[in-house]
């Protein structure tokens, strides 16, 4: 049931986004449009709720139970991040709003993957949190081991991203050959 009730969580993430994002732009109701956008917490809300209610009942802790905690770690760090990128995407591709910026090179590009692992920080932080707090409230009565393996993972994620960020800090990513100069440069300024 916790397997089923995650991907009903994530589909209901992206149809409440899709509903959201038509209504602000393609129906013109952007004050209704935010309205469901509001609604996704919600969705983990419910998902915390189930899990709890399901360790409650005497369900030993496994692999579900760590992936719904995960999902919500992910979730409370990414989903308005999410929510925000694709809103500019759409505002550019349906209302005429100003075309979003990539992540672009160099420094600028090694700064957005520190930010995303600030995210990834707080995602794990969240999932590690709720581990725990599964732990202790199982305690003995139970096997925890598998709730402990989740939070190994979600340091295991948090490793890997940094190691991608290092690897930015060292190399930064560069512009392709023929790119575009900073505006106000003229040909023999390049």
């Amino acid at each position: 049931m916790i397997v089923a009730l995650i991907i009903a969580c994530e589909v209901g993430f992206w149809v409440l986004l899709v509903a959201g994002l038509a209504l602000r732009y393609l129906a013109k109701k952007p004050r209704l449009g935010a309205a469901v956008l509001l609604v996704e917490p919600l969705l983990e809300l419910v998902l915390l709720i189930v899990t709890t209610l399901d360790l409650k009942n005497g369900a030993e802790p496994d692999w579900k139970h760590g992936l719904a905690a995960l999902y919500i770690g992910y979730t409370v760090a990414y989903g308005h991040y999410t929510i925000k990128w694709l809103d500019s995407h759409a505002a550019y591709r349906f209302a005429g709003g100003p075309k979003p910026a990539g992540a672009g090179y160099g420094t600028a590009r090694t700064l957005h993957e520190w930010k995303l692992v600030a995210r990834t920080l707080l995602a794990a932080a969240v999932a590690y949190g709720l581990l725990q707090g599964a732990i202790w409230y199982v305690g003995d009565a139970g096997d925890t081991a598998s709730l402990e393996s989740w939070q190994y993972a979600a340091l295991r994620v948090l490793g890997i991203h940094t190691i991608v960020a290092v690897c930015y800090t060292i190399w930064p990513k560069k512009a392709p050959a023929g790119a575009a100069a900073p505006a106000g440069l003229g040909k023999s300024e390049r």
